[in-house]
């Protein structure tokens, strides 16, 4: 079983992750942002280290599809392959900060590794809006996220409601987490899970 977790910088997906991880006895798969080289120079200078930093974690990605194809084990992931194409390459494309040349050679390579992908057996997008993403960024206080801005964020949440609404490739559970608190408030957590399980196992 390989369920992924979707959803916007400062949405709660790499908690969840660790959660479900926990609760179900399964290995977690988390993206690769403590070790990325590139990543606090992409956030001082986007124009410089966007296709640097995109090619990078396309390549962590698909290593990381492999490794869950591969493992045979139950696999919680954070975050998928189909993003770093659909919403952020995209969005650094549209703003002029990932040149078409550049932009056309990642694509190339992204559709090349997505026809050996296999998409997970559930995908849970965890859907927020801006202000409640601000908020959970500013908590958590990763220096490098300082820099982000708002109209960033919004043009990454219009690419993920995009992406979401003709997501094709499998199961598909939407959360709306703006109410929720599933580290503090057992109930929310447990609601997820009902979700969860309805998908995974639910007659229809």
């Amino acid at each position: 079983m390989h369920i992924a977790v979707t959803g916007n910088i400062g949405a709660g997906k790499t908690t969840l992750t660790t959660m479900l991880s926990k609760h179900y006895g399964w290995d977690a798969q988390f993206e690769d942002v403590d070790h990325n080289p590139y990543l606090e120079d992409f956030y001082e200078d986007m124009s410089k280290w966007s296709f640097a930093l995109q090619i990078y974690f396309l390549g962590s990605r698909f290593r990381q599809v492999k490794e869950i194809r591969e493992s045979g084990k139950n696999i919680v992931q954070d975050r998928t392959i189909y993003e770093d194409a659909y919403i952020f390459a995209e969005n650094l494309n549209d703003m002029g900060l990932l040149t078409e040349r550049d932009f056309n050679n990642y694509s190339s390579v992204f559709h090349l590794m997505k026809s050996f992908v296999s998409a997970p057996d559930l995908l849970i997008y965890l859907k927020s809006d801006v202000p409640n993403l601000v908020k959970k960024i500013y908590k958590r206080g990763r220096d490098y996220e300082a820099s982000i801005s708002i109209e960033y964020l919004s043009k990454l949440n219009e690419k993920y409601e995009k992406w979401i609404s003709n997501y094709k490739e499998g199961k598909l559970l939407i959360i709306e987490v703006d109410d929720l608190d599933f580290v503090e408030r057992p109930e929310d957590f447990g609601y997820i899970l009902e979700k969860i399980e309805a998908e995974l196992h639910g007659l229809f």
